[in-house]
């Protein structure tokens, strides 16, 4: 049975994202609208000019086809690129990305690739290289833990997603697509830090060209790990929130973040969120108990493969998301990038993904 904090936080869960619905524009397969916590993740893409949102569905009956995720709209970006793709990722191992990419060195398109070092070895990264493809890997203790793509140095694609058939098709993961010249220009400059003058880690420079940008009206802030000392950018947009706070979280250690939660909690903002079960069961300094201990609504994730999101939506306004987990490592070693956007449709789209985990999550 649900105490009566719970039961209050899934009603207004439930009340403020059938209010959101209506904001939303769906993807145009749907027949018919329907309340957005009650469609199908596949269905709850959100696009419009200048970006898509996209979540995968590990729960849908083709899943385990490895076909029409996420990765198939990014495959079909790199196919349209005419001029160059950079691409920063963690692992690959997916077909349809490593086809994309060889067609458009066929092309006569430049393709560039960083990733990490311990991943080089993949079949699909080595047919990348076979086929001509310049391929960096980081060779450091740190890991390069970020899964962007940069096309045409017009729009970034990035979020949670490694580029992997568990990332895009049993993970619990998203990926955006942002079209802004500025913000190519900021990843671009991130990229070529690795790709041309292998910096990474601590010695990467605080040089991002655009931190702060405005597309279409939209704020959007961009931080790279770990020159831009991320954490303090997220305890702020965490400490001046007024009503809800939701988060979504493969890692979390960060005492920091920790702290903000339970202390925004206290003054009376509504927390809750998921973490995943597997790296409380078997990382140290998790920080899942101490959340419990605080009173909040923090719950270990339903998926039997991983939750791997790293995501908060602030106030049903604001969304972080990107590669950076919540931890130490993150702040201190490894490539990362975050992005904290102000935008309410975007919130939305987010928060119903955050309500589809959480009632699946254990109580």
């Amino acid at each position: 049975m649900l105490s009566p904090n719970q039961s209050k936080f899934l009603y207004l869960l439930l009340a403020f994202v059938l209010t959101i619905a209506a904001c939303i524009s769906v993807s145009p397969e749907l027949s018919s609208p329907q309340p957005i916590a009650t469609l199908p993740v596949s269905a709850t893409a959100l696009q419009e000019d200048w970006y898509t949102v996209l979540f995968t569905d590990p729960d849908s009956p083709n899943a385990d086809t490895l076909r029409g995720g996420p990765d198939a709209s990014l495959a079909a970006a790199i196919n349209n690129a005419r001029i160059s793709v950079d691409i920063a990722i963690y692992d690959l191992n997916l077909w349809s990305i490593r086809d994309a990419l060889i067609r458009a060195h066929q092309r006569g398109v430049i393709v560039r690739v960083v990733t990490e070092s311990d991943n080089l070895d993949e079949p699909e990264i080595q047919d990348l290289i076979d086929a001509g493809v310049p391929v960096l890997g980081d060779r450091r203790e740190g890991l390069m833990h970020n899964k962007f793509v940069i096309i045409d140095r017009m729009e970034v694609w990035t979020g949670s997603m490694n580029f992997t058939m568990n990332g895009a098709y049993h993970n619990d993961n998203n990926l955006i697509r942002i079209r802004s010249t500025r913000l190519a220009q900021d990843y671009t400059s991130e990229f070529e830090e690795m790709f041309v003058a292998d910096q990474f880690g601590a010695s990467s420079p605080t040089n991002t060209p655009y931190p702060l940008i405005t597309v279409d009206g939209t704020q959007i802030e961009v931080y790279f790990s770990p020159e831009d000392d991320t954490v303090d950018h997220l305890l702020d947009v965490i400490l001046n929130a007024q009503e809800s706070i939701y988060f979504l979280a493969f890692s979390f250690t960060s005492d920091d973040l920790s702290t903000a939660l339970i202390e925004q909690a206290q003054h009376g903002v509504l927390v809750a969120g998921v973490m995943e079960e597997s790296q409380y069961n078997f990382n140290i300094g998790t920080e899942y108990d101490r959340f419990l201990q605080a009173g909040l609504d923090v719950r270990l994730d339903g998926n039997p493969q991983n939750m791997h999101h790293k995501v908060f939506i602030i106030d049903g306004q604001i969304v972080v998301t990107g590669s950076y987990n919540f931890s130490a490592s993150a702040e201190d070693r490894n490539d990362e990038n975050t992005l904290i956007i102000h935008n309410h449709d975007i919130a939305a789209a987010y928060l119903a993904e955050f309500y589809r985990v959480f009632t699946l999550a254990k109580k």
